[in-house]
């Protein structure tokens, strides 16, 4: 197929083109590189830079390159700052998003591959979370991302598209060849953050909460590696040629991974300590999040390949000590 990535210079964009070119699919990036890295596409691959909403881009994009199907991964997705900003968020992440599904459908693009998140749950009743537990969001991030899903969902209802939204949990991890890895600013996650401070780079690292009720006292997160999230972008191409498809999956390990575990990761891959001190927790912290995937390995026969923190740590370290070389 001829994909439209929306977000493709990104972080998990990236690594899903170098996927679809892997698979024989032939990736074209739309990114306005506010968050993204030219250099992150793939030579060769065609790189549009415009604004997701602009919608003499799109239907160019369309036209031009024939595209079959649409990608999504353009959403601003740093939960803080989605409290602090909320009404940007719902403008970048809702209300450009929905004017950029219109003009594709408009121009005949009906399938679709959606970047949600697990901040859909908000504060889950258990864990492993399932897809069919209570859609709650306690903050403006993932209020957003429901909100699209919801679009989406009314589209397909109509029978003008179908969609897979794929709710990932914690995106971690490098590309296994080393060409690409996780280089956001400001860094807000754990790894990148942990891997910083243990290389000089950043200060200390703060863990946020030591008395939560988990076996060491520190957040449990489930850490999926970005090339197996990029795998499931690609799977979920074969499930969209019926119109009205509409399918959201959780992608996961199915395995908690604490800070404090993390930390330890981190400092055997790189020899060296985490400088880090103790904090209080962050209000909307939940104890423990962690996926049960098993409807992804039944929807697309997709499951995980990293499964082990240690080789999903250790892609980040060699990644990041290599941009220093």
């Amino acid at each position: 197929m001829n994909v439209l990535v929306v977000g493709g210079a990104g972080y998990i964009g990236s690594h899903c083109v170098r996927r679809l070119l892997a698979a024989g699919h032939r990736p074209v990036v739309l990114d306005d590189l506010s968050l993204g890295h030219a250099e992150s596409v793939p030579a060769g691959t065609p790189l549009i830079r415009a604004d997701m909403a602009d919608a003499e881009a799109l239907r160019s994009a369309v036209r031009e390159h024939r595209i079959d199907a649409a990608f999504h991964l353009a959403a601003l997705a740093d939960v803080g700052e989605s409290v602090r900003e909320p009404e940007r968020y719902r403008l970048h992440n809702v209300v450009k998003a929905a004017a950029m599904l219109d003009v594709l459908e408009a121009a005949g693009v009906r399938r679709f591959v959606f970047s949600s998140s697990c901040a859909v749950y908000g504060v889950p009743p258990r864990v492993p979370i399932t897809e069919d537990m209570p859609l709650m969001p306690v903050n403006p991030y993932g209020r957003t991302k429901l909100e699209a899903e919801r679009r989406l969902e009314i589209a397909a209802g109509a029978g003008r598209a179908s969609y897979v939204a794929l709710r990932y949990f914690n995106a971690a991890g490098a590309a296994s060849d080393g060409s690409t890895g996780e280089d956001h600013e400001p860094e807000t996650h754990l790894i990148p953050l942990a891997i910083g401070a243990a290389l000089g780079r950043r200060p200390p690292l703060t863990v946020f909460g030591t008395d939560y009720p988990t076996p060491d006292g520190t957040c449990q997160r489930d850490y999926v590696h970005v090339e197996d999230l990029a795998d499931a972008h690609v799977a979920a191409l074969t499930r969209l040629d019926r119109p009205g498809t509409a399918l959201a999956l959780n992608l996961g390990t199915g395995r908690p991974h604490s800070v404090r575990e993390v930390i330890a990761s981190v400092e055997r891959a790189g020899g060296r300590p985490v400088p880090h001190a103790f904090g209080p927790r962050r209000e909307g912290d939940p104890p423990a999040l962690y996926a049960d995937a098993s409807r992804a390995r039944a929807e697309l026969g997709w499951s995980p390949r990293f499964t082990d923190i240690e080789a999903i740590v250790g892609s980040a370290w060699r990644w990041h000590v290599s941009r220093s070389r």
